[in-house]
């Protein structure tokens, strides 16, 4: 079936991301792997949809007509994992500790690389993931540093003014200092784009060495101190409502958590970390 271009259609890797199903770039890997089916035929990259196409991922028919409730939390990731669903060495996700969405599925906005702590955002929206790790959108990452030394002028203002790496030009948009002692400093920097550990590249071509990285900023959002390492919490109505401003993008709604959902994650959390739960008092 084919499509006029007009209000009624959207590409079909935009409909599975705002469903929930996956990201825009998950989508275009499964539409090229044969995964996904309109009316009971492969679909084409690039291809546009109605609300009355039938569209199933692995066989499975994927609903259009009510779009879910969405979710986000905040997570303090700690060294050691990896941002990916599923690692082909064995190595801990950072998937692993989160609590199952009650609808659709997590979706991460970025990544941190295996030595990198600090903010991570999930959202079950992937339009909303999409917008928000887009180059166009220009957000801002902010990074505490602690480096091996001491940058000089010349050094902090090479590093603002651009530097050359072995892919592409890069360069942060501020740099504070904050402090130390002994051989070690900590800097704060901010750069609008997240490449592949582009703030080390960055320190490591003036010849500094990282030894401490932690995100701690992602645009309006910060990482509260009160999240522990590997804690997550879930964003309220007000903080998604500012992500969806990030993004662009018109708010959507989540559902409030009550008391119940409150300790059913509080006993996740514990299980995560390896304490044991309370058990319910017996009459």
């Amino acid at each position: 079936m084919t499509h006029q271009v007009d209000g009624s259609t959207e590409k079909l890797q935009k409909v599975l991301a705002r469903l929930g199903i996956c990201s825009r770039r998950e989508a275009e890997r499964w539409i090229a792997d044969g995964r996904i089916q309109v009316n009971g035929r492969p679909a084409q990259l690039g291809m546009r949809v109605s609300p009355a196409d039938k569209i199933a991922v692995d066989g499975r028919p994927v609903r259009q007509e009510e779009e879910a409730p969405v979710y986000a939390l905040v997570y303090n990731k700690p060294e050691g994992e990896v941002t990916t669903r599923n690692d082909p060495e064995g190595r801990p996700t950072v998937f692993d500790r989160l609590p199952r969405p009650p609808v659709g599925r997590w979706i991460s906005v970025g990544r941190l690389d295996i030595n990198t702590t600090g903010l991570l955002i999930f959202t079950t929206d992937g339009e909303l993931a999409n917008r928000l790790m887009h180059p166009s959108t220009g957000i801002d990452r902010e990074y505490a540093v602690r480096v091996l030394g001491v940058a000089d002028e010349d050094t902090l203002a090479r590093m603002k003014e651009g530097v050359l790496l072995e892919d592409c030009m890069a360069r942060f948009t501020d740099i504070s200092d904050a402090g130390g002692s002994g051989a070690n400093h900590w800097y704060h920097v901010t750069l609008r784009e997240g490449r592949n550990r582009e703030v080390r590249r960055i320190w490591e071509s003036q010849g500094l060495v990282v030894n401490r990285l932690k995100r701690v900023r992602y645009g309006f959002i910060f990482l509260p101190s009160r999240i522990k390492v590997g804690q997550w919490e879930w964003m309220r109505q007000q903080d998604l409502n500012v992500l969806y401003e990030m993004a662009g993008l018109p708010p959507k709604q989540t559902r409030a958590f009550d008391e119940k959902t409150r300790l059913k994650d509080a006993r996740h959390k514990r299980r995560a970390a390896g304490a044991p739960t309370r058990r319910k008092r017996q009459s």
